[in-house]
């Protein structure tokens, strides 16, 4: 089965508001949580439709994360929280962006993650440890999804760049075998860069300071 890993970036700030919350929450939050609520529904139709029970639904595991709980007790709870969560997320983010399909993704990062290690890359800049490194710090814990996914990780905006310095400066030492998608890494990374610069100069109401990346 293929995964597919996709990103947005957000201030994740806006995300966490919605976490514990209770609902107490501006007009448009309010607004946003309608979204969200509609496409949890959507979300669970579809999977509904498939036969897939987590024994937790998504919209009643939105409730919860609402409510400032992540406390249900069914086996795949982690796959219904982490859907319901990137539900918000994407009502507080830029449109998403397809990074790519991997048959093994944790498998195929885990390797680059060897592979740039040796050429002495940085080990907070290695990608399977922010594709995979879960939410950042302040976000409550969520337990993990059965079989991996789906899975949130996140990226400071601040270390795009970094990151892509890091890995362009080894890219022709590196195994041909990963060449490619270390590049379409590199030239995403340095987009994202570009954009977050200059909207942090240029953009009085711009705040956005995470990647966010899905996989599913």
């Amino acid at each position: 089965m293929s995964h597919n890993i996709a990103y947005s970036t957000a201030d994740k700030a806006d995300v966490l508001a919605y976490l514990g919350s209770k609902g107490d929450l501006t007009p448009d939050r309010q607004r946003r949580l309608g979204g969200m609520r509609k496409d949890a529904r959507a979300h669970q139709e579809a999977l509904d439709h498939q036969g897939v029970d987590w024994g937790l639904s998504i919209p009643d595991a939105l409730d919860h994360l609402i409510a400032g709980r992540t406390d249900a007790d069914a086996e795949c709870a982690g796959n219904a929280y982490h859907s319901a969560l990137q539900h918000i997320i994407d009502h507080n983010a830029s449109d998403p962006s397809h990074l790519g399909t991997y048959a093994k993704p944790s498998t195929f990062f885990g390797l680059v993650d060897d592979e740039m290690r040796r050429l002495g890359v940085p080990a907070d800049l290695l990608p399977h440890g922010y594709l995979y490194g879960g939410l950042p710090e302040g976000f409550p814990y969520l337990p993990s999804s059965i079989d991996g996914y789906p899975a949130i990780g996140h990226l400071p905006l601040a270390k795009a760049k970094p990151a892509a310095d890091a890995y362009r400066a080894v890219l022709d030492r590196m195994d041909p075998d990963f060449r490619y998608d270390v590049r379409e890494l590199i030239e995403k990374l340095e987009f994202e860069h570009g954009e977050w610069e200059y909207a942090t100069k240029n953009i009085d109401w711009y705040t956005q300071d995470t990647l966010f990346f899905k996989l599913t």
